[in-house]
């Protein structure tokens, strides 16, 4: 199944449920970065909505597809700055309720004074869902979203986020690629794995926690596995390509010895 060369990429569609990607909203310096929409029923969730730069662009291409006063949730797999730090216009403009690890979501105020802004709708944690480390389903519509454990992977609170109907895992970091253009299909997963390797090696915690993921994964009943940044692993055979190489990289903790931690 290929892709077209656009901002915005349907995954899928049934007619009433639908999964875009967004992948180029904003260029620049910073690292590229997906954003996704789930539509069931016209009941909307936006994953890893990105920083504030991306912000306008991705309402803008949002309004093609569904209205913001649809949008239900507002899903983070972690902290990091390309994941969440719009999450107080999300607060302002739109009744969504966030959805994080119960880890992080104390720590979200720190993102700027909206919480206390007389313009956000509601009291604050009543639009926090914290989600435990085992995760939960999550209903969207008539469907589910369903919020699977990740953690270390790269963060200490890491969630990803499974849509049972398109058999789409949205994985975060892991499987991330650095490419120039996220919309180009991937056809070659071996030249693919110079433009992972090093990324996973330092940001994912070890072979350890990673072989626990893929023994879950394995589970799955998959069709596309899509990170957040970079290109998506369409198909059971490119999915068994990347599992099958990640399970056996050494990385993170793994790798560290004494001389890594010196006086400088």
């Amino acid at each position: 199944m290929a892709l077209e060369r656009t901002t915005s990429q349907v995954l899928f569609d049934n007619g009433t449920h639908k999964c875009i990607s967004f992948t180029s909203l904003v260029k620049g310096e910073g690292v590229q970065a997906n954003q996704f929409l789930i539509l069931d029923n016209q009941r909307a969730a936006i994953l890893d909505p990105g920083g504030d730069l991306t912000y306008m662009p991705l309402t803008m291409e949002l309004n093609k597809y569904t209205k913001l006063s649809n949008v239900d949730y507002v899903m983070a797999s972690h902290q990091d700055p390309d994941i969440i730090t719009s999450m107080p216009r999300w607060l302002i403009y739109t009744d969504a309720t966030v959805v994080a690890s119960k880890l992080w979501a104390r720590f979200l105020p720190h993102l700027n004074s909206a919480f206390t802004s007389d313009r956000m709708k509601g009291n604050w944690e009543q639009r926090l869902l914290e989600l435990a480390d085992g995760g939960q389903r999550v209903r969207l519509g008539e469907s589910e979203i369903w919020a699977l454990p990740a953690h270390f992977m790269h963060s200490v609170g890491n969630f990803q986020f499974y849509d049972p109907i398109a058999k789409i895992l949205f994985s975060g970091d892991m499987g991330a690629s650095m490419v120039d253009d996220a919309s180009q299909p991937l056809t070659d997963f071996q030249s693919h794995i110079p433009k992972m390797k090093g990324f996973h090696q330092r940001y994912m915690c070890s072979n350890k926690v990673i072989r626990l993921w893929v023994n879950m994964v394995r589970q799955l009943d998959l069709d596309m596995i899509v990170p957040q940044h970079g290109t998506p692993f369409m198909g059971k055979q490119q999915i068994n390509e990347f599992l099958d190489w990640i399970e056996t990289l050494e990385c993170g903790i793994d790798l560290f010895n004494q001389n890594s931690f010196r006086l400088p």
